[in-house]
């Protein structure tokens, strides 16, 4: 069964990308306290490749605006929302009924695209704007269950699944602190993926044009940007190269699912990061 909403994840994806932004990389600048998207309804945060296609902020549906009294203003557009739903078939020779996940969408709108809806989330306030992003950075590198040891020495940045040790220069030697962060989320990611924690294929040290390097960079690119906009930390320091997003074009064009599946890996990772350690088997 063919699935488009793969399909239409990566255009837009490419649209964006096609407009020389990085849309993982956005700087999440918020309104809500959170710096997150959320359900309007529910409260909750949107997750994997939603907080992508979302900017922070509190979302509902058509219907539920009108069901709570509001209307979406004139001329505006909605959000794309991705989820799984369960399908069931019949196996046609064992005639078995089998389960499986279906990506399916939505449409949703930000109450700033809504009139007579409120915000129920408080805006963060001024004062914690204004406070440097390093301390709730450390914050979230703090929540590391059992983290790889970081040592700053050398001019590189990487992660070594042998040593399970992150190597990353002095502070000082970074422009600014959200980008010392930013590299530091980047590879706290990758040691996520250490046999020891979720096991992913941490291909680190194979050339970048291999499909498993170019899939792990991409999973710790959008974890970086996760909980960069957990923290607070505006990443447009880190500069969006011709070069790159195009090599990025190229690749989520030639498979349609990547970015689904590297988002959500990416959210296992971020939620490892900030000590949410899945059950075995799970």
């Amino acid at each position: 069964m063919a699935n488009k909403v793969y399909e239409y994840v990566t255009e837009r994806i490419l649209a964006e990308l096609d407009k020389g932004i990085i849309p993982w990389r956005r700087p999440w600048k918020s309104v809500t306290a959170s710096g997150l998207p959320i359900s309007w309804v529910t409260k909750k945060a949107y997750r994997g490749v939603n907080r992508i296609l979302l900017p922070a902020g509190e979302y509902l549906t058509y219907k539920q605006v009108t069901e709570h009294g509001g209307k979406v203003l004139k001329g505006e557009k909605g959000h794309m929302v991705v989820f799984y739903k369960m399908m069931n078939i019949k196996d046609q020779d064992t005639d078995e009924e089998k389960s499986f996940p279906y990506l399916r969408y939505y449409t949703v709108f930000e109450v700033g695209q809504c009139e007579g809806i409120e915000r129920k989330t408080a805006p963060v306030a001024t004062e914690e704007q204004e406070l440097p992003p390093i301390e709730r950075a450390e914050a979230i590198v703090a929540k590391y269950p059992e983290p790889p040891r970081i040592r700053h020495e050398g001019d590189e940045a990487y992660y070594s699944p042998a040593l399970d040790i992150v190597t990353m220069p002095l502070k000082k030697a970074f422009e600014s602190a959200e980008e010392y962060y930013s590299t530091l989320f980047h590879e706290l990611a990758h040691s996520t993926g250490h046999k020891a924690r979720l096991g992913r294929d941490i291909a680190t040290t194979v050339g970048m044009r291999s499909d498993s390097y170019a899939k792990e960079e991409l999973v710790a690119e959008i974890a970086s940007a996760m909980l960069c906009g957990m923290s607070g930390i505006e990443n447009s320091t880190i500069k969006n190269s011709v070069a790159y997003i195009q090599s990025w074009r190229r690749r989520l064009e030639q498979d349609p699912k990547l970015i689904v599946m590297a988002s959500s890996q990416a959210q296992k990772a971020s939620d490892y990061i900030l000590g949410e350690i899945p059950a075995k088997n799970s």
